[in-house]
């Protein structure tokens, strides 16, 4: 299975950002929202930075409340690791693995086009796994 399938099913819209938006307005998103990453994009689509929980909470540590009026380019996650469509499921767990991140923007031609997160990846997985569990009872079954 692909991005492309998961984004199929899921939906390619994306919950976006400037990088001039404060600290304070990135957290309630986050909260309206009940997500736990905003991709940072600049006005022409392109990806800026992804800002995530984990960052939040090391600006805090870092600054304390005067993190909160601070632009989210100044403690967003500027190195990105993005996919593209053809990327399967298993090359998304092991960038997400290795990386320590949960989120992974999906971007073709430089444009962003969604996002992949930890919890579409295991949803699928578990979900072949299964499809593949039945298979193999039916097979059984009608031996």
């Amino acid at each position: 299975m692909t991005v492309a399938r998961i984004l199929a099913e899921k939906g390619s819209s994306v919950v976006t950002v400037s990088p001039d938006k404060t600290l304070d307005e990135v957290i309630q998103i986050l909260a309206d929202k009940r997500i736990g990453a905003l991709v940072v994009a600049h006005a022409d689509g392109t990806v800026a930075g992804i800002i995530s929980e984990r960052d939040i909470m090391r600006a805090l540590a870092r600054h304390g409340g005067s993190a909160f009026d601070a632009p989210v380019s100044a403690h967003m996650t500027t190195a990105v690791t993005t996919c593209g469509r053809t990327t399967t499921i298993e090359e998304v767990m092991t960038l997400m693995t290795d990386g320590r991140f949960r989120h992974v923007p999906v971007c073709e031609d430089g444009q962003l086009i969604g996002l992949v997160s930890i919890g579409d990846v295991v949803a699928r997985k578990i979900a072949t796994v299964e499809a593949e569990h039945q298979a193999l009872r039916d097979y059984i079954t009608m031996a």
